[in-house]
Formats: structure tokens, sequence, C-alpha cells
């Protein structure tokens, strides 16, 4: 059976645990060669890379230094070949928590530019790192991972949700930019999910009212998300471009 991925080689920054992960797997599963990157989870990331198969290796980079990043996608280039496609998942250290939340009185700008760096800042490198290829290549895809939090700020997480309204609109703009490589660039915004690090902290009751609130009765997986952004990488959405797509199960519309 011939895999509509089997001829990509995808780049996940922040693929060590959590949703990255699920994204991996995701992509592993349709026969993507897969390529984990990490900052601090080694060995969640090498696990996985084992797990995957021999298609998959973890890499090792933070994604606000531009020189590390073009090491990295070079060691990717050389060990699975060209990378075709990449899904900007690193996320700075978070948890939502909404009782432990910066508040407007105490939040510092240091703590949103923190934010903007890995979201918006490792966009950017990774981009410019995989230009080449997508140049080469005469096609490709960018993924970008966004938050309803951007269309409906229930719980106002202000650092994380202005990085995140900024990587829409960068987006956007670098959709414009690189649609004449024919490159598509999109994003998947998810809701809160059941369960990650970043949202362990999350009381059981917050869970269960997003539920409650959603059309289809039910809080978000990180397997879900994935899916909808095997969509954006695929021939089946050659035609979409600089687009948000919410995957929340309903309860907010773009």
């Amino acid at each position: 059976m011939t895999h509509a991925f089997e001829h990509q080689t995808v780049l996940i920054t922040g693929a060590g645990r959590g949703l990255g992960a699920a994204i991996a797997r995701a992509f592993a599963q349709e026969g993507a060669r897969v390529a984990i990157n990490y900052r601090n989870s080694a060995a969640q990331a090498e696990a996985l890379a084992e797990e995957l198969g021999p298609r998959a290796i973890a890499v090792a980079a933070d994604v606000t230094d531009a020189d590390a990043v073009t090491t990295m996608v070079a060691e990717i280039a050389d060990r699975l070949g060209p990378p075709t496609t990449l899904v900007h998942n690193a996320l700075a250290d978070f948890s939502f928590n909404g009782d432990d939340r910066a508040r407007l009185d105490t939040l510092t700008w240091p703590a949103m530019a923190r934010q903007a760096e890995v979201a918006v800042g490792g966009a950017l490198h990774a981009i410019q790192a995989m230009r080449p290829h997508f140049e080469a290549a005469g096609e490709g895809s960018v993924v970008t991972i966004g938050t309803n939090l951007v269309q409906n700020p229930v719980v106002p997480y202000h650092d994380y949700t202005a990085a995140k309204a900024a990587l829409v609109a960068f987006t956007r703009t670098a959709s414009k930019e690189l649609g004449p490589l024919g490159v598509r660039v999109n994003m998947v915004a998810g809701g809160l999910l059941r369960t990650t690090d970043a949202s362990a902290a999350t009381p059981e009751a917050v869970f269960d009212m997003i539920a409650s609130l959603t059309p289809l009765g039910r809080v978000t997986t990180p397997e879900d998300l994935a899916d909808a952004v095997l969509f954006f990488a695929a021939p089946w959405s050659r035609a979409v471009t600089g687009q948000t797509l919410v995957v929340d199960g309903g309860l907010v519309c773009d």
C-alpha cells in the first residue's frame, strides 16, 4: 500500500513529548521519515525514535538559536534525506494553570518575549533553515501550532496567547512569501488537550466544563490535533495556505 507521506521527511520541533510526540507517531504511522527535535527531553526523544523505527531520528536544537537550527536541518538532510515538511510545535516552558498564571499586575516583558521568541522566532529559524530544501524541491509544507485562546481567551494566559496570536500573523505573511515557491503555510489551533505535560496542572473540573460546552461533548486529544496536522501536510490540502484550522471539537469558530 502506498502512503501519502512515504516520500516526506518531516521535522517536528518540540517533539520529545506531549503533542509533538503524538504528531511524530501520526506521521510515522503514515510512512513518513520523522525527525524528532528536542531541547531538554533527550531521553524521551531517543525513546520515541527507537519506538518509531529506522525512519525516525532524534535531533537536538534550541529553536531560538538560528545556528543550531541550521546545523540540525543539515543533520536531518544527511541522515534522512532533504526535509520536505516542517511542523513548528516547540513551546517555551509553560503550565496551563489558571490559578497560578501571570496576571497583568505581575507579568513581565521578558516573560512575554520568551514565549514569542520560541513561538515566532523558532518558526522563523526553522523556515530559514529549510528554505533551500523547499526551493530545490519546488514544494513543501509548513504547519504551525496555535491555540483557540486567540479566538476565545477563556483563561487570560497573556504571554502564551499573545505569542500564538503573533504566530497566526507570521503564518499568514510567510504563506504569502513562500507561496511562489510551492510552499504552503498553515496553522492548526488546538484547544485544551487531554492530557499533555503542559495541561497536567489543569484541574479535572476545567476539563469537564470544557467538554460540557463543546458540541462533540469531549475534550480534544493530542491524537485529534495530529490528524489535522497531517491534513495540512498532505496532498489533499494542496490548494490551502495561510489558513488557521481550529481543532477543539467545535468549541469556538475562527
